[in-house]
């Protein structure tokens, strides 16, 4: 990392912000807990980046150790960017800063939220079913997918199709959003066209109750 200003500091949160805490690393990290992207791809979740800024910032998250670059096998044949295990374990961190900003009163809710950044807030909002029920879900964002798993009170979301789904959820981001909040209505969405469903429609109003509005 030449070049970068450090804080020369021996806490070891000072030595944190070293790796992590310039512009933009965090929000790498970010876009990258639920599996690997292409470059390109986290170009287009990281709206204001710049292509060089972003080319750097994943140049310093490699030195660190945070982040490594691989080429995918056939059929796809490309380079994708991916957290190391090391890296991995800044998910809690973040949701724990996800939560914790929730009871700022500068919070804002009114600006765009990223696919990526929507299934992370699930995460925080998450409520495991009374009922101990298991399920299999896909929630398609247009051609970006997640494969959405409940099971023994645990809630695990990556990047990609499920197999075996018992639903599939296909709309938009702001839809999911409003189905998610208390006032929510699946077939309202329905009869819009905003969301469209393969599954028990059944299971999806037990999968919205599943993720209330933080106190």
């Amino acid at each position: 990392m030449v070049g970068r200003r450090k804080y020369e500091d021996g806490c070891a949160i000072a030595q944190a912000l070293d790796v992590i805490g310039e512009r933009w690393a965090l929000l790498v990290v970010r876009e990258l807990v639920l599996g690997p992207k292409r470059f390109t791809d986290l170009l287009t979740g990281l709206h204001g980046a710049s292509s060089d800024v972003l080319t750097q910032r994943l140049r310093d998250l490699s030195e660190a150790g945070v982040v490594r670059r691989r080429r995918l096998g056939p059929p796809a044949a490309t380079w994708v960017y991916e957290l190391t295990d090391w890296g991995a374990e800044l998910e809690p961190i973040i949701l724990e800063l996800a939560q914790w900003v929730h009871k700022s009163p500068l919070m804002r809710y009114d600006l765009p939220l990223g696919p990526d950044s929507l299934m992370l807030s699930l995460k925080t909002r998450f409520h495991p079913p009374a009922d101990g029920e298991s399920a299999t879900l896909g929630l398609y964002f247009g051609d970006v997918h997640f494969r959405v798993r409940i099971e023994d009170g645990r809630l695990d979301i990556s990047r990609g199709d499920p197999e075996n789904s018992d639903l599939i959820l296909d709309t938009d981001q702001t839809t999911l959003l409003s189905l998610l909040n208390p006032d929510g209505s699946v077939d309202d969405a329905l009869s819009s066209g905003q969301l469209r469903l393969t599954g028990d429609k059944a299971l999806a109003d037990w999968f919205r109750g599943l993720f209330p509005i933080p106190g």
